[in-house]
C-alpha cells in the first residue's frame, strides 16, 4: 500500500489546512476512498489515526458515503488504542447516529450495538481523552431517545464521573444532562 495516496496520509499532520487539503482530494476524487477506508480501518497500520483524522472531516460532508464500510468500521471501534482515532472515529459515531435519526434506516441493529458499546467503553476509560467522551455522550444522547435504558447509565455515569474531570468534560456532561432532563 506504499502509494502516492498513502504516503501524502503518512506524510500528513493534525493540522487543519492539511487535513482539509487531503480531505478535498477524496472529496473530488471518491475513487480514494476505499484506500481511505484501508488505512484508518486498520489500527495495526502505524498511521491509522492520521486517516481517522482525515475520514472525519470527509465523514463530516458526506456520511453517506459510511455506508458501504459500517459493518467494517463497526467492528474496529472497540480495538482502537490511539486516542487521535478514537476521537475522529467517536465524531464519526455522532455523524452517523445523527443520519440515522434522519432516516432510520442508516445503521442496522447490531452496528447501532456496537457504536453504543463503544461509546460507553469511551465513557469510562480512565485514561480517555475528553474529546473522544464528549462526542461519545453526544451521540449516546441520540441514541437514547429511541432505546429505554440509555438515559438511566447515562444520568449515572455522567453524575458519578463528572467530579473526577476537567471543566470540559462537567460543561459537556451538564449540557447533556439539561437535554435529557427536558
Amino acid at each position: 500500500m506504499q502509494n502516492s495516496f498513502y504516503n501524502r496520509v503518512a506524510n500528513s499532520t493534525a493540522h487543519r489546512p492539511i487535513r482539509d487539503t487531503l480531505s478535498g482530494a477524496i472529496l473530488n476524487n471518491p475513487a480514494l476512498l476505499p484506500e481511505l477506508f484501508a488505512i484508518a480501518l486498520a489500527p495495526s497500520d502505524k498511521n491509522h489515526h492520521k486517516a481517522c483524522w482525515i475520514l472525519e472531516l470527509v465523514m463530516e460532508a458526506k456520511i453517506t458515503w459510511l455506508s458501504d464500510y459500517l459493518n467494517h468500521f463497526c467492528v474496529t471501534l472497540a480495538i482502537y488504542k490511539h486516542e487521535g482515532a478514537m476521537r475522529s472515529t467517536s465524531k464519526i459515531c455522532l455523524f452517523a447516529v445523527t443520519q440515522h435519526q434522519k432516516t432510520g434506516n442508516f445503521i442496522t441493529e447490531k452496528q447501532l450495538q456496537q457504536i453504543t458499546e463503544a461509546c460507553f467503553d469511551w465513557l469510562i476509560d480512565p485514561n480517555g481523552k475528553v474529546a473522544t467522551k464528549a462526542y461519545a455522550m453526544r451521540t449516546l444522547y441520540i441514541i437514547g431517545k429511541d432505546t429505554d435504558w440509555i438515559y438511566p447509565e447515562l444520568i449515572r455515569i455522567l453524575s458519578e464521573d463528572a467530579a473526577r474531570h476537567s471543566p470540559a468534560y462537567v460543561a459537556a456532561a451538564k449540557d447533556i444532562l439539561r437535554k435529557i432532563n427536558k
